[in-house]
């Protein structure tokens, strides 16, 4: 046979074969070594946790050269504390995730045979990783699955890349590769990465990308975990104080830019306080942040995204929308790629503010009559990643809760159900599939193995054939 030209090899085939072998790498360890032991699995989230304290400050700066500008204390409370609080949760219970689970009692069992469901490693696990929460999402489905014993492949983003070199220069030292290996997108990599056949695959980004993920992953039966986002709305009830629920919402709002999967996209208002609203807005917004060039204020990661929701604010401007700047001074900078936080009136329900998530700093404020209205709304739209009803009366967000379906939900605030390690995670409909995160996190990345153990005497003996009189009897008995 002859030798392949050097000019046929294209890079992606580079990209190609390494990614294979590392997987084959990754499942011939996990087949000599299929169940890693408590301490081992200790040790690895340990590790982990370990790497983040060592290099908390650079994750920071990596992060926030990525960014442009991202806010210190940001990265510092939704990445760092998340991921070291996520590994301690983890640690106070994985003893007993990891037992055997004993199951209820029928006819069988009452000859002595007993069932059990055994938790597994379900071998290698690979990660699909965005940009705006990079550290939070790789570690939290990092320290999902290795808990659950598993070796991990990790896909960071193109928007990542300063994050990405210092997780694969220094991750090594940590992990072995047939352990944990981290990978950059250099072009195409991700495609290649989604055609693996991985034992699960958990994907966190767009629906559009969800889709052409899922697809790829389908082909070769990989289960998928997908973590979609969507526009999650919050309902404030005329019950509930105003200036309580513009802080909290704002706070939401503005974190990260706006540049979060479950952040609240647009927001009912009772009509006769949505004036009312506005002003708190004006006056929270500009205390907490004075002007655009602050440091607490994150940027927009790239210009497209920057001038994506540019577009979308000029677009419901040029069809009647009443655009509130919340800050003083100019409403953007291109430079810096900071949009001002801003709330929108009367946007027209068919523009992009209204019809898809927003991922920036722009909360369009929908006034409501009753509360048929938003509830009849949000459920003619796909189902939400999160809801966000504020409101003191129990027996009114229990009905809120049980017409209005979303992927998880905060009451009286924004976002906090993402961060209860005790809590699962995930989206529904169009919002994702799948959930992970603490006990749920280890299920999804286990095979939770059903065994059952028969009885020295087997009472299905009775059912043996030729069938008999005795047989006939004994059915006779079980199904009456």
């Amino acid at each position: 046979m002859s030798a392949i030209p050097l000019h046929a090899v294209t890079p992606i085939d580079v990209v190609r074969n390494e990614l294979e072998a590392t997987l084959k790498l990754q499942r011939d360890a996990y087949l000599a070594h299929p169940y890693p032991s408590y301490a081992e699995r200790r040790a690895d989230l340990k590790k982990l946790q370990a790497f983040i304290r060592d290099y908390r400050d650079a994750i920071v700066d990596a992060i926030n050269q990525d960014y442009g500008n991202r806010s210190r204390h940001e990265t510092l409370f939704a990445e760092i504390f998340s991921v070291i609080d996520g590994v301690d949760h983890t640690l106070k219970h994985l003893r007993s995730w990891m037992r055997p689970q004993r199951r209820g009692i029928d006819w069988l069992n009452f000859f002595g045979a007993s069932n059990r469901v055994i938790p597994q490693p379900l071998g290698v696990v690979g990660s699909i990783v965005p940009w705006n929460f990079p550290i939070n999402l790789a570690f939290g489905g990092l320290i999902a699955a290795m808990a659950a014993g598993n070796r991990c492949m990790v896909k960071m983003s193109e928007n990542s890349r300063h994050l990405a070199a210092l997780l694969i220069e220094k991750m090594p030292a940590y992990f072995p590769r047939e352990k944990l290996a981290f990978f950059d997108e250099t072009g195409g990599v991700g495609i290649e990465f989604s055609k693996l056949k991985f034992d699960h695959l958990l994907f966190t980004g767009s629906g559009q990308t969800g889709r052409a993920v899922m697809a790829a992953a389908a082909a070769n039966l990989v289960p998928v975990t997908l973590e979609l986002g969507g526009k999650s709305p919050a309902i404030v009830c005329d019950d509930f104080n105003l200036r309580k629920a513009a802080e909290r919402l704002l706070f939401v709002k503005c974190f990260n830019a706006g540049q979060i999967c479950t952040t609240v996209d647009y927001a009912y208002i009772p009509r006769a306080k949505v004036k009312e609203f506005v002003e708190m807005a004006k006056d929270i917004v500009s205390t907490r942040y004075p002007t655009l060039d602050t440091q607490d204020f994150t940027s927009m990661i790239d210009k497209r995204s920057f001038h994506r929701v540019i577009e979308a604010m000029e677009e419901a401007r040029a069809g009647g929308a009443e655009l509130i700047q919340l800050i003083p001074g100019k409403p953007w900078d291109e430079t810096t790629h900071k949009i001002a936080p801003h709330i929108v009136l009367n946007a027209p329900d068919n523009c992009s503010l209204r019809t898809r998530e927003i991922f920036g700093p722009v909360l369009p404020v929908l006034p409501y009559d009753s509360i048929e209205e938003p509830i009849a709304a949000i459920n003619a739209r796909p189902r939400p990643l999160a809801l966000y009803p504020f409101s003191n009366d129990k027996a009114l967000v229990h009905d809120l809760l049980h017409r209005v379906m979303s992927g998880g939900v905060s009451v009286n605030d924004g976002l906090f159900h993402v961060g209860q390690h005790d809590l699962p995670f995930g989206g529904v409909g169009d919002s994702g599939m799948g959930h992970y995160h603490g006990y749920e996190g280890f299920v999804t990345f286990s095979k939770m193995r059903p065994v059952f153990y028969q009885a020295p005497f087997s009472a299905v003996k009775f059912l043996w054939p030729p069938y008999g009189k005795f047989a006939t009897k004994y059915l006779h008995f079980l199904t009456k």
